[in-house]
């Protein structure tokens, strides 16, 4: 199956709070995350890779153009919600990257989030010190 010409993308990915819509075009791999650069907007190493492993594992990096919008979460978030979104923008330019993608998990949505406190108790789980007497 060839590769679709489509002039963009969109796609949507999801980790705790944060919400992250990207938008993928053909071009030559300039990243802008919220009218920032990729280096202003995670200045860490580590979020940086995170947010282009899906391009590197289809081997697509230099050829797309990614654009996202990013709200809520904190950095770590923000960083696995663009990856989740530009796995599957990269899904819908060609549907054969699906075992690769699949392979290196990046197409499962981490819907781990932050438990609520609980009445009665400092924390989500943690209880107060008990004292016998």
């Amino acid at each position: 199956m060839a590769q679709k010409t489509v002039e963009q993308i969109h796609a949507v990915g999801r980790r705790k709070n944060a919400t992250a819509r990207v938008i993928l075009r053909p071009g030559s791999g300039e990243w802008s995350i919220n009218d920032r650069t990729i280096q202003d907007f995670f200045p860490r190493l580590l979020h940086r890779k995170r947010a282009e492993e899906a391009l590197k594992v289809s081997e697509l990096d230099g050829q797309f153009d990614v654009v996202a919008r990013v709200r809520g979460g904190g950095v770590t978030g923000q960083a696995d919600a663009i990856r989740l979104a530009l796995a599957r923008a990269i899904l819908k330019t060609d549907e054969e990257f699906r075992p690769v993608l699949r392979k290196s998990g990046l197409l499962t949505r981490d819907s781990r989030k932050v438990e609520r406190k609980k009445p009665g108790r400092p924390k989500a789980r943690k209880r107060f010190q008990f004292s016998k007497r």
